[in-house]
């Protein structure tokens, strides 16, 4: 820890990196959550449009390009574009029209976005409180760097 300084805690120092190193891993994870909170926002989106597209779709012959993954898609003939599957949560599917779906998305929408803004604050306050012992860090190394003799550094 601190060589030839006496007024340095070296436990303090200790409590201050162990903070840091903390708070470090709750930004972490809470940016893991808000880009899942954002790309599930981002996928509710495309279904509204994947929505509006089938009904447009219907208009013509009903034949829309449907995603597969890995960049690929199929044309598919939806049958019944006015009856949509909507997951509503715990593995549990509900049949709705396709106005209905459409506005329980934009309520998902909006509650991701809300729940985005919470956990962006949240964010915030951690990086808040982590600047604060940064500065408290500083505080410690520039008091054992001050008070070390002329010829000698303190270490940490």
């Amino acid at each position: 820890m601190v060589n030839k300084v006496e007024n340095v805690d070296p436990r303090e120092v200790q409590m201050l990196q162990h903070y840091l190193n903390e708070y470090g891993q709750q930004i972490e994870i809470f940016s893991q959550q808000f880009r899942m909170i954002e790309q599930g926002r981002l996928e509710s989106l495309a279904a509204i449009d994947t929505l509006g597209a089938i009904t447009a779709a219907d208009a013509g012959d009903g034949t829309v390009l449907l995603q597969i993954g890995g960049g690929a898609s199929v044309r598919a003939h939806v049958v019944e574009p006015e009856r949509v599957l909507v997951s509503i949560g715990a593995e549990v599917t509900v049949e709705r029209t396709n106005a209905d779906a459409v506005e329980f998305l934009k309520d998902r929408i909006t509650e991701m976005e809300a729940s985005g803004k919470k956990v962006a604050e949240t964010i915030e306050k951690v990086r808040s409180q982590m600047d604060e012992i940064s500065r408290r860090l500083d505080q410690v190394y520039r008091a054992a760097q001050q008070q070390a003799p002329q010829g000698q550094s303190g270490t940490l």
